[in-house]
């Protein structure tokens, strides 16, 4: 995750599974903060794989 294209993918595919999430997109530090309002982190991490990239959980 590099530039402006892959955060509007990233959080078009993010709204798709969660219209109400909150998603950051630090591009610099390659960071995405998502704060669910209806979906669990199992369904956030298919729809981030199905935008082709590979979801590595932070704590």
């Amino acid at each position: 995750m590099t530039c402006g294209h892959c955060a509007s993918t990233l959080t078009k595919a993010l709204k798709d599974a969660d219209p109400q999430a909150r998603v950051e997109i630090d591009l610099r530090q390659h960071l995405v903060r998502i704060e669910p309002a209806a979906s669990d982190a199992s369904e956030l991490g298919d729809a981030i794989r199905d935008a082709g990239y590979t979801p590595v959980p932070v704590v």
